[in-house]
């Protein structure tokens, strides 16, 4: 299946686009020369950069669950939801922290995570940011980021086929992919 033709309003993404944007931000990061001990990543948007990121620099991944996007469909911002706990493997978050999400959209998640880690998370000494995408309507600047977007395009990126499937659609979702394929 072909990707759309983007354009200012829709920025279209394929699978092997993401996954080239994730590896050259992971190798900006890395000739950037700053080190960090774990990645933390938002939930949903970064859960796929960051779990690369902590495969490509082999270090512990937490991923924290936040969510803003509510009505009409998710394309309208709503209400900022940090979650209480975060899930990771390898004691308290500490040390420092690679905050990961897929874009900075207002820029007030980013924003409003930093300040829950300086305020709930004592152990932890520095903290930067990496995003695929910055909007131009981001008024916040992440460390590192691939693209910038003055446009503000709504990104279409490869993994929303999956928001609208569901279980009992799956077996002619599959059978059209392997006639397409």
């Amino acid at each position: 299946m072909s990707t759309p033709q983007s354009n200012d309003k829709h920025l279209w993404v394929s699978w092997d686009e993401y996954h080239r944007l994730i590896e050259r931000l992971a190798l900006k990061v890395h000739e950037s020369g700053w080190k960090f001990d774990q990645v933390l990543c938002l939930a949903r948007g970064g859960v796929r950069p960051g779990d690369m990121f902590s495969r490509i620099f082999d270090v512990p991944l937490a991923i924290l669950s936040t969510s803003s996007y509510r009505a009409e469909k998710g394309t309208v911002q709503g209400d900022l939801d940090i979650a209480k706990y975060m899930t990771m493997t390898k004691g308290p978050l500490s040390g420092r922290i690679l905050l990961i999400d897929d874009l900075a959209d207002s820029g007030v998640t980013l924003m409003k995570v930093i300040e829950h880690l300086k305020n709930n998370f004592e152990g932890v000494t520095e903290v930067r940011t990496a995003v695929i995408w910055t909007k131009g309507s981001s008024a916040f600047k992440p460390d590192y980021q691939m693209q910038e977007l003055p446009h503000n395009p709504w990104i279409h990126q490869p993994f929303e086929d999956y928001d609208g499937l569901r279980p009992h659609q799956l077996a002619a979702w599959i059978k059209k992919g392997e006639v397409s394929a």
